[in-house]
């Protein structure tokens, strides 16, 4: 399953649409495609399971529901359409979807707009208004119209940021459509706009006072959600990782009509075993809990990744739990996975003191105090602690920039880039340091739908990514979510009647750690050469003796320096793959 399409775009021309050749014709229909019809300089192909709305002047490409959770019409929309269609779906609906509006009669013109989760993906290369737009960038060069050339500034830039999403991709003159925005393509001229923006979210005019409010609004948001997705895709496989974030989406499945079946990671080592509480949400469903044992055999950096994707971002944790949840899903006969990926974000899990410094500059010094008090307990500090940290962070505001570059094991001649824009990092004048950093917490979450596949056979459903969800919690204040001392504090409100109590109260959170440093310690050496002899090697990009002395240092117990080599390998691997 997923979303799959191409899209031919020629808008410099004023009547003929962009053609294809005989072999190019071939080639879609080896990969599945098919041609749909659209007005305008537009040549569409689209995979049979990816739904399409066809409209006057264009069409919906995903799935789209309305803000109750219905499945939209085209005749629904049809009913808009002298409305503004882009604003009026980002206020009334949500989904995974991109909308096309295209226009021949004057000029050639060409609207693409992105929805605020990216569950559609969209990739473009246009030029002088000649191109593409993709969800899948095998197919731009299975047809021979991207060379695949590897951008040699990105590399740099994910070596030092390997796990944030701008438009720049790894490819050459390849960018992508990031969530939330739309592309606008006028003969040979091309502009790109912001068309939702978190931000809007936490202004006074959405801001919740109440901490009651605010978690209604979260549970119904998600329930909304999850039901939508479930109810469409009919059959569902839920990773539970026995955290409170996917034992939300699990609980919110409850007399959902589908069929449901739940998996926990287990590994050979502790520290990831979460058996314990997964089975106790799987018990409140009436459902078994099948357990999925990641070994070490397959738990490789050499494989191949995705042809879809235009960056490296599947690591060796990634690739061996994507292993086995499809072989879950396939044994037990699900078309979709259900995950709580971007639970910590979106339920803000906040690691320092901003929440506190929000309330003291939001609410004042009673509500500052009282935020203080609850840092205290959530942390196990002192007062003394939570209340100096607060005040530090009043003075100095939110991290900036919110990512730092990472320089381990790169060679000290190496010119790292600074960190490439995003329009969701530049905060408007007189935002709280807390929001800022939960917004550029955002971004990170982007990189969740490239680094998580499912294969051809499977959706990948993130519910607590979707538009509702993201915009509910949003709208609760930094300071309600350490409420009483525990982290993520709304969404516990709002699940309370829901989750085991188990579940409920916890406070920690399992780690693959363990797991990763035993496979580390067996595959060090072969690691080691990997990149030595690599791309990255080659190109002056690694301190080849820092690498010798890490992998043949003892590391003392809790030192975590070693997971830099499988952020560089998951780099050098994407690198092998590229045609």
């Amino acid at each position: 399953m997923g979303y799959h399409y191409i899209a031919l775009v020629d808008v410099s021309r004023t009547q003929a649409k962009p053609a294809l050749s005989d072999s190019q014709i071939e080639y879609l229909k080896v990969r599945g495609l098919r041609l749909v019809p659209l007005a305008g300089p537009v040549t569409l192909f689209i995979s049979p399971e990816t739904p399409v709305l066809a409209l006057a002047g264009g069409l919906v490409i995903g799935h789209l529901f309305s803000n109750e959770g219905c499945p939209i019409t085209a005749d629904a929309l049809r009913a808009h359409a002298g409305q503004d269609l882009a604003s009026y779906l980002l206020k009334h609906c949500w989904g995974e979807y991109l909308l096309l509006r295209t226009q021949a009669k004057t000029a050639p013109a060409l609207d693409v707009m992105r929805e605020p989760s990216g569950g559609v993906p969209c990739f473009h290369h246009v030029v002088a208004g000649i191109g593409f737009i993709t969800s899948d960038v095998s197919l731009a060069h299975g047809l021979g119209l991207h060379s695949g050339e590897v951008d040699w500034d990105f590399i740099a830039h994910a070596l030092a940021y390997p796990y944030v999403n701008t438009a720049r991709t790894g490819l050459i003159d390849m960018r992508e459509l990031l969530p939330g925005s739309a592309l606008a393509l006028r003969g040979t001229a091309a502009s790109l706009s912001e068309v939702w923006s978190p931000w809007a979210f936490v202004g006074h005019a959405h801001r919740h006072r109440d901490i009651q409010a605010a978690a209604a609004e979260v549970r119904a948001s998600v329930e909304t959600v999850v039901r939508a997705w479930a109810e469409t895709d009919r059959t569902v496989l839920v990773e539970l990782s026995g955290g409170l974030d996917s034992s939300i989406v699990a609980m919110s499945l409850q007399d959902v009509e589908a069929q449901v079946a739940c998996c926990t990671m287990v590994t050979p080592v502790p520290g990831a075993d979460e058996r314990r509480y997964a089975r106790q949400v799987a018990d409140a469903l009436s459902l078994p809990l099948h357990d999925e044992v990641l070994g070490f055999d397959n738990a490789r950096f050499d494989f191949v990744p995705p042809v879809h994707t235009a960056r490296p971002r599947m690591s060796v944790l990634q690739y061996v739990t994507h292993e086995a949840a499809v072989a879950a899903a396939r044994a037990h006969g699900n078309v979709s996975f259900f995950s709580g990926g971007g639970g910590d974000t979106v339920f803000c899990f906040a690691s320092g003191a901003a929440p506190a410094a929000d309330a003291f500059r939001e609410r004042g010094v009673s509500a500052g105090l009282a935020a203080i008090r609850d840092l205290s307990v959530l942390h196990e500090c002192t007062h003394w602690t939570a209340g100096r940290l607060t005040l530090k962070k009043l003075l100095r505001g939110a991290r900036m920039p919110p990512v730092k570059p990472t320089t381990s094991l790169l060679d000290p001649l190496v010119s790292l880039p600074a960190l490439d824009s995003h329009s969701w990092f530049e905060a408007p004048a007189g935002t709280l340091p807390g929001d800022q950093e939960r917004i550029a917490g955002l971004v990170g979450t982007q990189v969740y739908r490239e680094g998580a596949p499912r294969g051809s056979a499977h959706w990948l459903r993130l519910p607590l990514l979707s538009q509702p969800v993201m915009e509910a919690c949003l709208k609760a204040p930094s300071w309600m979510w350490i409420a009483g001392g525990r982290n993520r504090s709304v969404a516990r409100l709002a699940f309370a009647d829901r989750l085991p109590h188990d579940v409920l109260e916890r406070r920690s959170k399992g780690t693959f750690i363990n797991y990763l440093g035993a496979i580390y310690q067996r595959r060090k050496l072969t690691m080691r050469d990997y990149l030595l002899d690599g791309h990255l090697r080659a190109r002056g990009f690694l301190d080849g003796a820092a690498i010798e002395c890490l992998v043949g240092a003892t590391l003392p117990p809790r030192d975590t320096s070693f997971s830099r080599l499988f952020d560089l390998c998951m780099i050098e691997n994407w690198l092998r793959h590229r045609p």
